[in-house]
């Protein structure tokens, strides 16, 4: 970040004057004209701020965190060249966290046959959730799901920024954010949880509603520290760039509150949770291409075509795991569309539909080639890469670089308070779910 910031200030071509200007071009033009200094900042912004969801959302899938660190890249290298979105991010997010871990029984494929062959079952399914959406592409998919009345994208955009918010605020307010699910469910709104879900039990989204209650509603179970971090450094990056020096480029509040965030966790011995050890590659490990070493272990692709997760997952059907697969890419694009037409209807941003299904297809293959569970559009990431002054896919396609390329030295976000990123992470989405503007006006 020292490095980007001496650039910035030794670069002659890159103004203050023209980053506001292109910010107003941002919200009221279309794209914003390609500047890749900004690109090169709000990259390693994203890069950094996101480590949390990487290990949070393979958490979630049902194996270990740092594999969450360790196979980001590439799917977002890959997203990164084939969208024509100049701000939207890909990854797993909480969606498909939860949905790959339901559709392929996580917890029980675990007891039952390990971790490891658990990875590779993930692997395959993301896959087929690639190769699914590639040829919904192509037979027309996109163009219908395009083509979605305005208040099933405007209810699903809102719906998407709910679990982001959902699933940032445990790490914002409890030191760690275990305890607002343990302090849910033994309260009313677990009650009510245990209910809609004895009702309904594909209705994963209400337990992210009512921890947001929850949370909110009761105060005193907050921890202190962690809630002052938290509520500041929000404050901070929402606020703090009217009081920053306007030579300073977009997202540097978001790299000071970090930097001072990780200061205050090393020096006074924050003992919330933080980002913990990030595990490294071997050195010998990775693929090599004459003197260039990328360091990232890709699967057999030919030994997860041959996994058993027709016969273990579904009754033995391909014809079941075709149709569940397509059922996942479409339910994956409504995150995709719902992002692309805030952008559209925010900021005058054209997209289509065919390109990023397409996207969206090639992102999941080239996940299942590293062991990552299925991506999809991000909503929390797309809107901190806009809120960081992005101008192109430039800026998604470092991320993905500076994850592969930078994961021996991930070590010095280790004691970053995860309150912090959270805060980040809400800052770009809480005053849209506060007062979602479009949504009241339908």
């Amino acid at each position: 970040f020292f490095f980007i910031f001496s650039l910035h200030h030794n670069s002659v071509a890159f103004k203050s004057s023209s980053s506001r200007s292109n910010n107003k071009e941002a919200e009221n033009m279309g794209a914003p004209s390609f500047e890749p200094l900004r690109d090169i900042i709000s990259g390693a912004i994203m890069a950094a701020t996101s480590v949390p969801q990487l290990i949070a959302y393979a958490e979630t899938v049902g194996y270990a965190g740092y594999r969450g660190l360790s196979t980001a890249g590439p799917p977002l290298l890959a997203w990164g060249v084939a969208t024509g979105s100049p701000w939207m991010n890909a990854g797993v997010t909480s969606l498909t966290a939860v949905m790959a871990k339901t559709d392929l029984g996580g917890e029980a494929y675990v007891a039952q046959y390990g971790e490891e062959e658990y990875v590779e079952l993930v692997a395959a399914y993301s896959l087929y959730v690639g190769v699914a959406s590639i040829v919904m592409a192509l037979i027309g998919f996109g163009k219908l799901a395009q083509k979605a009345p305005t208040a099933v994208k405007t209810g699903f955009k809102w719906g998407c920024e709910l679990g982001v918010l959902s699933s940032a605020l445990p790490n914002g307010l409890y030191a760690f954010g275990s305890t607002l699910k343990a302090n849910v469910a033994t309260s009313v709104f677990g009650d009510v949880v245990k209910t809609v879900k004895g009702v309904v039990p594909g209705a994963t989204g209400v337990s992210g509603v009512c921890n947001i209650l929850y949370a909110v509603t009761n105060p005193q179970t907050w921890d202190v520290v962690a809630a002052l971090l938290f509520i500041s450094c929000t404050l901070f990056v929402m606020k703090g760039k009217a009081y920053l020096p306007k030579s300073l480029p977009p997202g540097s509040e978001v790299v000071l509150a970090t930097a001072a965030a990780t200061v205050f966790s090393v020096f006074y011995g924050y003992e919330g949770g933080v980002v913990g050890e990030i595990p490294t590659l071997d050195s010998d490990a990775g693929l090599s291409f004459g003197p260039i070493k990328i360091p990232i272990e890709v699967m057999d692709i030919k030994g997860l075509l041959n996994v058993p997760i027709a016969e273990r997952c579904f009754g033995g059907s391909m014809v079941k795991l075709f149709i569940t697969a397509a059922i996942f890419s479409a339910i994956n694009f409504l995150s995709i569309v719902g992002i692309a037409s805030g952008f559209e209807s925010d900021n005058n941003v054209s997209w289509s539909a065919p390109r990023e299904l397409i996207a969206q297809g090639v992102s999941n293959i080239a996940a299942g080639a590293v062991g990552s569970a299925p991506v999809s559009g991000s909503m929390s990431r797309s809107l901190v890469s806009r809120m960081t002054g992005a101008t192109s896919k430039l800026a998604c396609i470092i991320t993905a670089l500076l994850w592969i390329y930078m994961m021996p030295y991930m070590s010095v976000m280790s004691p970053t308070p995860k309150a912090a990123l959270s805060a980040v992470i809400v800052s770009a989405v809480v005053k849209n779910v506060v007062m979602p503007k479009k949504l009241l006006a339908l």
